[in-house]
């Protein structure tokens, strides 16, 4: 026999502990202008545009003309995501939880968001050149062969992690990017373009130029300085045009910041957020409030982290073109050798982000103090 109370009585909820998860923010800012269209030829779908055509003075003499050129801009679907999963019958009859079903719908559908999020907020490199804010490299001097896009740097440090950063040096009208690094001293730049062959068209800049690597290590936010940082933001986006570039709208802007972000918000001197009233729906979508014109998001899905440095991005919607397609849901009644059922999906997803658009967005990289 057992003494009273050796034995303990035990019972099990009727409800299921669920998994939980961040809001869902990419529908948010991303657009899906060609969904339609892609979902109906396949993984690859071809967007053309042309160029702009300049406006020029007449002086009353023969006219030359433009020559019309366009762009050919691809969205692929290379996101081929699944799920796979069963529920035996011999399971089921054994286990207190009869019908887990449900339950396991919701946890995957927020999983496919999460991933989603990830997906999107890592194309952070598809920021135009030029439009990032941190702290720039500008160590010495350089020399740019014409053609080649060969820097030549004097008593510089070059990094690999300098590749995909915006380069200008004194001379050039535009940014540029870094494409390659062979040594401390040796790298190679090109037009900020992925829709077109890799080329250098900035001429050729003299031995002793300045220069300067935008945003190669992150900087450090407080409440001090994170609204003058904000405002950065805000300016790459509004000299868009100023710059040789299309228009970024000034409505539906956001900003996508991590947690930590917000902490030092709201302890900034003379700021307080504001939810309006038209927009307690997007509460759920994990919005903030508005701040300089963006509407502001909390994530933990962006990349970094506060020790190597977040990629927070701002921007338009028209930043980026997603499209996705659920191409096949089946549920499998007889399982071979064994019974219950098993359900699975077949999921492709792809984003883009075309070269006129690229500077729709900008990017913070920063880390908090």
């Amino acid at each position: 026999m057992s003494a009273r109370a050796t034995t303990i009585a035990q019972g099990f909820s009727q409800k299921l502990m669920l998994e939980t998860y961040d809001k869902d923010i990419m529908p948010l800012v991303t657009n899906s202008d060609y969904e339609g269209e892609i979902n109906a030829v396949g993984s690859k779908l071809n967007m053309l545009n042309f160029d702009r055509v300049s406006e020029k003075n007449y002086s009353g003499t023969a006219l030359t003309y433009d020559s019309l050129t366009e762009n050919n801009l691809t969205l692929i679907i290379d996101q081929y995501k699944v799920f796979y999963w069963a529920q035996k019958t011999l399971a089921n009859w054994l286990s207190y939880i009869k019908n887990p079903k449900p339950t396991i719908v919701v946890q995957t559908a927020a999983e496919r968001n999460k991933n989603k999020d990830t997906f999107v907020f890592g194309l952070h490199g598809d920021v135009g050149a030029g439009n990032r804010v941190g702290t720039s490299y500008s160590t010495s001097t350089v020399t740019i062969t014409t053609g080649t896009g060969a820097v030549a740097g004097s008593d510089t440090v070059f990094t690999a992690a300098m590749v995909g950063k915006g380069f200008k040096a004194d001379g050039h009208s535009t940014w540029y990017r870094v494409k390659s690094f062979s040594s401390t001293t040796s790298i190679v730049i090109e037009d900020d373009l992925d829709d077109a062959v890799s080329a250098y068209t900035g001429g050729a800049i003299a031995g002793g130029s300045t220069y300067e690597i935008q945003a190669n290590t992150p900087i450090s936010i407080t409440t001090a300085n994170l609204l003058a940082q904000v405002g950065q933001l805000a300016l790459k986006l509004d000299e868009a045009e100023a710059n040789g570039y299309n228009t970024v709208p000034d409505d539906n802007r956001f900003l996508i910041a991590p947690p930590v972000f917000f902490d030092r918000l709201t302890r900034a001197s003379g700021v307080a957020l504001h939810v309006p009233e038209v927009y307690t729906d997007l509460v759920q979508k994990g919005y903030m409030g508005d701040l300089l014109g963006f509407k502001l998001f909390k994530s933990n899905r962006l990349s970094g982290n506060n020790t190597d440095g977040y990629h927070i991005i701002a921007g338009h919607p028209g930043w980026m073109t997603f499209a996705d397609k659920v191409l096949q849901v089946r549920m499998e009644e007889d399982l071979p050798g064994d019974f219950g059922t098993a359900y699975k999906d077949l999921y492709v997803y792809g984003a883009k982000v075309n070269d006129p658009r690229r500077h729709f967005a900008a990017e913070l990289f920063a880390t908090f103090a």
